[in-house]
């Protein structure tokens, strides 16, 4: 009983060092620049994607398009007013977007670490959500765009060439993986 009344008095202890700790954070503030800054990076991966999108159309247009039944005269009158997309925009602006969305995984997995650490300090009496919903919302936000990137990259694997593509299909794999595992 005397090991018991030990044991219950460090803990009470600690949880009274952890919640005089814990009181002059605060809390909401931080938690709520983290999501406006996880919102941001996820829109602007979202942009990127859209963008992708839009030059591969394009290309393609000037490429295929309609302008190919117009006499010559006339197409290169259009292609001449029409800017041009380099072949190097496209490998440039995928591996923007694929950088984004390894930043965007590390901000998920920091919450995620951080909302493993809390559950533990739980245990010491320190206050705690449980609620994952805003978790899982910017785990599925997160796969939702993956998923996006994926298929536009798959879409312009002839134009990345048979170096880049291995390269980026390696990058994503481990951007799923590690959301998946942890």
């Amino acid at each position: 009983l005397r090991l018991v009344a030990v044991l219950k008095a460090i803990l009470e202890g600690e949880k009274a060092a952890v919640l005089k700790r814990d009181r002059h954070l605060p809390l909401s503030f931080h938690r709520r620049q983290e999501e406006l800054k996880f919102s941001l990076g996820l829109q602007r991966l979202q942009h990127r994607v859209r963008e992708v999108q839009a030059l591969r159309e394009r290309s393609s247009q000037l490429r295929d398009g309609p302008a190919a039944a117009l006499p010559l005269n006339v197409r290169d009158q259009q292609l001449k007013t029409e800017p041009k997309a380099p072949e190097s925009e496209l490998p440039a602006l995928i591996l923007e977007a694929t950088k984004e969305l390894e930043v965007a995984k590390q901000q998920v997995l920091k919450r995620i670490q951080i909302w493993k650490r809390q559950q533990q300090l739980a245990g010491n009496g320190a206050l705690f959500e449980e609620n994952l919903a805003p978790l899982q919302k910017r785990c599925e936000s997160l796969v939702e765009v993956y998923f996006q990137l994926h298929q536009q990259v798959m879409a312009a694997s002839a134009e990345l060439g048979s170096e880049l593509l291995p390269r980026l299909l390696e990058r994503f794999n481990e951007v799923l993986s590690s959301l998946v595992k942890r």
